[in-house]
């Protein structure tokens, strides 16, 4: 038995462990690139980082709200497209490819669709808008419109991933609940809230839990809209330990900021699979 999991145990051994002991080792140690030194300062650079203000009056509350809102947000619009495919009607099989086509697409490219569609002067969002008669809006100039550009291309990326797994979760839902609803006259706003929405509480709370873990770590998106711009205003905390290590070139803060962020997703999941079990005990 230990013969056949030893491969396993051993690609964990070198490309997990190891990595993470080496960061560990660097978040304790006065690490740059331009000082090769690697002095031991114990835990300053975890108090740099935790005294830093643009970690705590931006990056936090960034990374927080990007996660609340994407997820939030995308599960409640997965959940109505779910339950609009789920019910018979012509075309049906066409509109699920189209809702699945953000899926297909890497998230590189949809952020950089979405930087020149709302691009301040020759964006085709922009110049749609301003032929309506709204007021110009800075899209990528300004913290807020940039911030909720960000917000709106996650949630753009991810509802359809919600969209299939919610799917995929009522079409196995046993018929004989609906079945007993109608037949006491429920309407189907009642239907959806007392019956669907209690059967699928632990595929969301599961969904959640993966969504929200991913959402704390979101790169790709927010560096190619905004960089964390203007002035590092929707800077999130994988922007923030990438500037550190790669444009800083301070090894040793960005592995300390890095262990903190795994310490915070340790006790959100923890959270979150405790919200998980209880919720699988209660549907039981």
């Amino acid at each position: 038995m230990l013969f056949l999991i030893a491969p396993a145990g051993i690609v964990l051994v070198c490309f997990e462990i190891i990595p993470i002991m080496i960061g560990m080792n660097a978040s304790f140690r006065e690490w740059s690139l331009v000082n090769p030194q690697r002095t031991w300062v114990g835990p300053k650079q975890y108090i740099a980082v935790f005294t830093d203000p643009v970690f705590l009056k931006m990056v936090l509350p960034n990374t927080f709200v990007l996660m609340i809102l994407s997820v939030g947000v995308s599960l409640a619009l997965g959940l109505a497209l779910a339950s609009l495919l789920n019910r018979p009607f012509f075309g049906r099989a066409i509109m699920r490819t189209i809702i699945l086509l953000p899926l297909t697409i890497a998230p590189v490219i949809t952020a950089t669709m979405m930087r020149w569609s709302f691009n301040d002067q020759f964006g085709v969002i922009t110049i749609f808008l301003s032929y309506l008669g709204l007021p110009d809006v800075a899209w990528l100039s300004d913290r807020w419109p940039s911030f909720a550009l960000v917000i709106m291309t996650d949630i753009w990326i991810w509802t359809p991933w919600f969209t299939i797994i919610m799917l995929a979760a009522m079409q196995g839902l046993p018929p004989e609940p609906f079945e007993a609803a109608r037949i006491d006259a429920a309407t189907p706003w009642c239907i959806f809230r007392r019956v669907t929405l209690p059967m699928l509480r632990p595929v969301i709370i599961v969904c959640v839990l993966i969504r929200a873990i991913d959402a704390f770590r979101t790169f790709d998106q927010v560096w190619i809209l905004t960089g964390g711009g203007p002035a590092r205003s929707t800077e999130v905390f994988s922007v923030y330990a990438y500037v550190l290590a790669f444009v800083d070139l301070d090894i040793g803060r960005a592995a300390a900021a890095a262990g903190i962020g795994a310490l915070i997703m340790l006790f959100v999941g923890v959270g979150l699979y405790r919200l998980v079990n209880r919720s699988m005990e209660v549907s039981r």
